[in-house]
């Protein structure tokens, strides 16, 4: 290849760069990019029983009787009281609603009763299904406090037989099954957020 021949391939291989470089601005596009930034402000969860969003802290009837009568800190037929579970939202941005259950109840005395909102009720469970409510994000107040009587019936029966056989019941009852318990379940449940 001659010297001639070199110089022209290198002017045409200059020449097609040059036309593909100003060729090719003809056919750009306008772009531009803008950037934002989106953010929202979660709403806040906070939902506590009896000061604690962990568990609720252990109820013991004894402890909240009325009468000192029985030794040791402990309960028998003719001994009442009451006890309450205190519900706080005041945190909360959200509605909730809340259930109070009672579950594993287990070694329930005989005569016992059970009283919430004016109504009784034979044992802890059976109240569970009754003690739930809700707290409206727009409330003032964000607390409810439930509050539930107890009473272990002294005599129970509408003449003397059926007295003696309650009290039978209770003193065998009171010969093998000393422990009563049962577990609180306090659930507190977002509301859909309506219009």
């Amino acid at each position: 290849m001659t010297k001639k021949k070199k110089i022209i391939i290198l002017f045409a291989i200059i020449a097609t760069l040059c036309l593909l470089l100003i060729g090719g601005q003809t056919f750009s596009k306008y772009m531009t990019e803008v950037r934002g930034v989106g953010t929202a402000t979660v709403a806040k969860w906070d939902f506590k029983v009896n000061g604690s969003s962990e568990e609720v802290q252990t109820i013991n009837l004894a402890s909240t009787a009325d009468i000192d009568s029985v030794r040791n800190n402990k309960i028998a037929p003719g001994t009442y009281g009451m006890f309450e579970i205190n519900i706080d939202a005041r945190g909360a941005d959200v509605g909730i609603n809340y259930k109070v259950q009672f579950l594993n109840e287990t070694n329930l005395p005989p005569n016992m009763i059970f009283t919430y909102d004016n109504k009784n009720y034979n044992s802890l469970s059976e109240l569970g299904e009754a003690v739930e409510g809700t707290i409206y994000a727009s409330e003032g107040e964000k607390e409810r406090t439930i509050l539930i009587l107890w009473e272990w019936l002294y005599q129970v029966g509408d003449n003397e037989t059926e007295i003696a056989e309650n009290d039978r019941i209770q003193t065998e009852y009171a010969k093998s099954n000393l422990d009563y318990s049962f577990d609180v379940l306090v659930t507190g449940t977002q509301i859909l957020p309506q219009n």
